[in-house]
């Protein structure tokens, strides 16, 4: 089963080669890494050209945010599953792709998540906030439920079906996404109850008052396009963030 895991590269240079390092190591030889960098000002390129390996494939051109170099890297994207990680982010272990293969060697499954760590920029060994995101169930979806979107690994027809990121919105298109596929799935999906996915904190989503503010509010339109809930699900899903920061994570390996 080929994998293919996308990157998406905008002035990364301090991290996305480890980004790049945490897929080459993967045990799971049948995958691609295709790298979507966008004419980044500093060092990126020499970056990722320093830590390329055999199986990575680079597309550097002008795009117009972080989901329209998604949207490319699955329009570029030939394996059977297609997943992302993020540039300044890595994969847990070596054997994650291994794990998430293993999940989708049942035909009837066409997604599969796991947990998430937040870890500290300057010390990654240092835990932040643990994401758990428990199975899936239609219902959830109203109480804010969610699967970490970089752990969320799908097969290629999922897109077909459903349609990729929505670049109207600029930050909240992956849980438009997760919204649209999950509220309208008849395939069986895979929870794995195990950190495979460690996220640098800082996201672009909670960086100041007004990227929060833009955050609720493509989560409410999200929220109700997809007809899965209103205003007390964005409060539901706000809220169990909270729990996020007490939980000892489950380590894997």
């Amino acid at each position: 089963m080929k994998i293919s895991v996308i990157t998406a590269v905008y002035n990364s240079e301090a991290t996305v080669g480890e980004a790049i390092a945490s897929v080459a190591a993967q045990t799971h030889l049948d995958l691609e890494h295709v790298i979507i960098e966008g004419k980044s000002k500093d060092g990126s390129i020499a970056a990722i050209e320093s830590a390329a390996h055999d199986r990575m494939r680079l597309i550097s051109e002008p795009d117009e945010g972080i989901y329209d170099a998604l949207n490319k890297g699955v329009e570029n994207a030939t394996g059977d599953v297609i997943g992302f990680i993020h540039s300044d982010d890595f994969l847990a272990h070596d054997g994650v792709l291994a794990k998430i293969a293993a999940a989708f060697e049942d035909p009837a499954v066409e997604a599969v998540f796991s947990d998430l760590d937040y870890v500290s920029q300057a010390d990654t060994s240092r835990i932040i906030r643990h994401w758990s995101t428990g199975a899936f169930h239609p219902r959830r979806l109203k109480y804010g439920w969610m699967p970490a979107h970089p752990t969320l690994y799908v097969r290629r027809d999922v897109y077909e079906r459903f349609g990729n990121y929505d670049k109207k919105l600029g930050i909240a298109a992956d849980y438009d996404f997760i919204l649209r596929y999950f509220s309208q799935a008849t395939g069986s999906s895979v929870y794995i109850p195990e950190v495979l996915y460690k996220m640098r904190v800082g996201g672009v989503s909670n960086r100041n008052w007004a990227k929060i503010r833009q955050k609720m509010s493509e989560d409410i339109l999200a929220i109700r396009r997809n007809r899965v809930g209103g205003v007390h699900t964005l409060a539901l899903k706000n809220l169990s963030k909270v729990g996020q920061f007490l939980v000892r994570p489950k380590q894997s390996g």
